[in-house]
């Protein structure tokens, strides 16, 4: 959650920041559907970008699995409006699940993410207003992003392989480096715990937190069948990705397999 929401990096899913990736050419007219590029960390923390697409069946980091115009209450906000990056969370976040063929519990679990962007600045200012959403190859926390198949389309729908599914590295999940679960890793991410509906007030950090470490002490030590020591981690969210729409934590085994 960017891990898309472990992809939930307020900075690049909410709002971008960062300098503007485009060129000096207003792009007034949306990116195209489908189209495939090659992209990196630095490049999602920008809340627009220029590069030029790629051959999907060329190696590639990035697929556009939505476009479109932006709502008219949009037509005379600021460029870097908070309303408007709560609006494409709640949008690509939707699309994202329904393109990859996930639910609530897995679009949490796995390594890729996705990002958003707008017109650059000047296109902005010239009156451009369409969104462009793209599953990546990593995460917040991803040091680089990895390859993508020719079409991400229906990539966990079944049982998804190890490849698309999200470990980390390191002494506890929190600032760990985030991984697929086909590299060396100490976490798995096996479940998640819904902490409320979407019409649910925020509960407050400290229930959050406790609600989500008990579930997952329970739900991690059934996960590897119950043994008599076992380690577990957690990752919950606080009230700016709930009002985003984030309603689930994360639950970690600590396990290499």
């Amino acid at each position: 959650m960017r891990f898309a929401i472990l992809v939930l990096a307020a900075c690049a899913v909410l709002t971008g920041c960062g300098d503007s990736g485009a060129s000096s050419t207003a792009d007034v007219k949306p990116p195209s559907l489908g189209a495939c590029r090659v992209l990196a960390p630095e490049d999602v923390a920008k809340p627009d970008n220029a590069t030029e697409p790629v051959e999907c069946g060329d190696e590639h980091t990035a697929e556009t699995y939505a476009v479109g115009d932006l709502p008219d209450e949009f037509e005379d906000v600021d460029y870097d409006d908070e309303g408007l990056g709560a609006w494409a969370y709640r949008t690509c976040s939707k699309q994202f699940k329904d393109f990859l063929g996930a639910d609530d519990s897995l679009v949490m679990r796995t390594v890729v993410s996705w990002a958003w962007f707008r017109p650059s600045q000047d296109a902005w200012d010239d009156g451009a207003r369409w969104y462009r959403c793209d599953v990546v190859g990593g995460g917040e926390q991803s040091k680089g992003y990895i390859e993508l198949p020719t079409s991400a389309k229906g990539l966990l729908l079944g049982r998804p392989k190890d490849t698309w599914m999200v470990c980390a590295d390191g002494a506890t999940v929190s600032g760990s480096v985030k991984v697929p679960c086909t590299a060396p890793h100490d976490w798995r991410a096996v479940t998640t715990i819904s902490l409320g509906g979407a019409k649910d007030a925020y509960p407050g950090d400290r229930l959050a937190e406790v609600k989500t470490r008990d579930f997952c002490s329970k739900s991690v030590g059934a996960w590897l069948n119950y043994p008599v020591d076992y380690d577990f981690g957690y990752t919950w969210f606080h009230e700016a990705e709930w009002a985003a729409g984030n309603r689930r934590s994360v639950c970690w085994a600590k396990t290499t397999a």
